[in-house]
């Protein structure tokens, strides 16, 4: 499993236009600045609880966009299948890469469409 900052990136990534520019504008200074709360609380002139409640609450609403949508794991089995396909088509161009130079041209030419989606 991803970890958790990686995680609330993704989520971020996915559904952060969702939150309220508030959320946005401190989640972004957390996870993107990596500035502290008491920098984010300085920055903002709130406590430092109200930051944290802000952050906690963003993240649970993303956490919930993602129960509910779940955008973001179709994204991380989608990548995998794709990694397991292009290693799939590496195999067979080293197979048959000089018994059939058609295959080998074919397999290379969706090779390229598939690095063209990562």
């Amino acid at each position: 499993m991803i970890d958790k900052i990686m995680e609330a990136s993704l989520l971020y990534d996915f559904y952060g236009q969702l939150l309220t520019q508030r959320k946005q504008q401190v989640m972004e200074l957390y996870h993107e600045e990596n500035l502290s709360l008491a920098e984010i609380a300085q920055e903002f002139g709130i406590s430092r609880t109200a930051v944290h409640e802000s952050l906690k609450s963003a993240e649970k609403s993303l956490a919930e966009y993602e129960e509910k949508l779940g955008l973001v794991n179709k994204f991380m089995k989608s990548k995998e299948a794709i990694s397991r396909i292009d290693r799939s088509i590496d195999r067979l161009i080293e197979d048959h890469a000089d018994k059939d130079e058609d295959l080998a041209r074919e397999l290379e030419s969706i090779k390229l469409v598939i690095n063209s989606l990562e």
